[in-house]
């Protein structure tokens, strides 16, 4: 992963030098292709409808036994984590709870910023670095299919179904974690009926929201020119982390799934883009020595 990294860097120092007078006219003359928005949203939304009905197909709604399975795995994943003495999401739950507005801000942190930092990243790196977007954008495919695997063959009740006794959760009033999109609320909720008819409810290993997250870090820390954009930048896996389990989405361990989920896509990635055509991956034309 590092040798790729270094090899994604190296393209994008050739193809922006921002303090040069050239540098906003060479860049098309100095790569072997050029991106085009609209065929970047037709594959990126086909690509996220099929991931999303695949995801959907393989989960919650296939009933008693991925119901069984889910909850068996969750048990799993818990007894692991006792193991190593850090079962921890109860306890950094309860510290805050009784904070309404405060929970009720992270509940919109996992529901806004998942989607929104991401395209904000994926526009930078397309408007200001379109050799390293090839990259990232494919590196970010691999990262979500692998997740998509994940899905569909480990399905995890997350904890704040442990003790919930509607349909999808194991009624195990051992625990007592707070489904907080229910109360105290946020945009949305789990327990709706449009959620409850397309999501999948047992997608937890690994956590999207880290893969994607850590995937931001990676992908744009490197060629923000801010000091305060990258230390936000580098700080956004670790919200996301708080987020994900104050919220009981995830355990801790979905994180480290989701961080496994990137590292193992990051050198398909770079090795796909090296083999797409120039419109979906440009490359920088080397000068003749």
């Amino acid at each position: 992963m590092a040798s790729g990294a270094a090899d994604v860097d190296a393209l994008d120092d050739t193809e922006s030098q921002e303090g040069s007078p050239t540098a906003s006219e060479g860049r098309r003359r100095a790569l072997s292709g050029q991106l085009h928005w609209w065929s970047e949203i037709l594959i990126i939304g086909a690509f996220y409808g099929i991931y999303t009905m695949i995801r959907n197909q393989f989960g919650s709604e296939l009933g008693s036994s991925v119901k069984q399975a889910a909850i068996d795995n969750a048990y799993d994943m818990i007894a692991l984590e006792r193991a190593v003495h850090l079962f921890g999401e109860k306890g950094i739950q309860d510290l805050f709870i009784e904070w309404d507005l405060f929970i009720q801000f992270w509940n919109i942190f996992y529901g806004f910023c998942h989607f929104a930092v991401t395209i904000g990243v994926m526009l930078l790196l397309y408007r200001r670095h379109p050799v390293r977007y090839g990259v990232q954008r494919t590196v970010l495919a691999f990262t979500t299919g692998l997740a998509l695997i994940g899905f569909a063959f480990y399905p995890l009740m997350p904890p704040r179904l442990l003790n919930d006794c509607g349909p999808f959760g194991a009624c195990d009033l051992t625990y007592s974690y707070v489904d907080t999109l229910v109360d105290p609320g946020g945009f949305w909720s789990f327990n709706s009926s449009a959620m409850m008819d397309i999501s999948n409810q047992y997608a937890a290993m690994p956590s999207l929201h880290m893969a994607w997250a850590i995937w931001c870090a990676v992908a744009a820390v490197p060629v923000l020119k801010r000091r305060w954009m990258r230390l936000a930048l580098l700080a956004y896996p670790w919200l996301t982390l708080f987020a994900v389990m104050v919220t009981a989405n995830h355990y801790w361990i979905d994180a480290v799934g989701g961080l496994l989920a990137v590292v193992i896509a990051y050198p398909l990635g770079v090795l796909l883009a090296r083999k797409l055509p120039p419109w979906l991956a440009p490359r920088p034309i080397t000068a003749p020595t």
